[in-house]
């Protein structure tokens, strides 16, 4: 192998650190981003439905890994947050209906069982 051969491939292997940091710190701010705007998203949430925290993680971390399915998960990300967590107030809303409004649950009121 001659000195020529040798500092090409130097500088390419150069070249492709520098390619892995540049895209390493790419995603890292990427990342922070999305942090940042879901934890926003669910200090809000947290306020406006009267939802169990555990249940608004969940659709959270559920919109999150559809987001990092696209091209864009930092544009995406918010919009899928969203609607999970409206899908999921909508869902605890139906099932806390449903258990104040269940037969069965009236009729173990009525007679005294808890």
């Amino acid at each position: 192998m001659n000195l020529n051969q040798t500092k090409k491939r130097t500088a390419k292997a150069r070249g492709a650190a520098a390619f892995r940091s540049a895209w390493a710190r790419s995603c890292q701010k990427v990342l922070g981003q999305i942090r940042k705007v879901k934890e926003a998203i669910f200090a809000e949430a947290r306020h406006a439905f009267e939802t169990d925290e555990r249940l608004l993680r969940l659709a959270l971390n559920e919109a999150e890994a559809l987001a990092w399915q696209t091209s864009y998960p930092h544009l995406l990300f918010p919009v899928l947050a969203t609607e999970k967590i409206r899908a999921t107030a909508d869902w605890n809303d139906r099932q806390q209906s449903v258990r104040r409004s269940s037969p069965k649950f009236v009729y173990a009121a009525e007679c005294g069982v808890s």
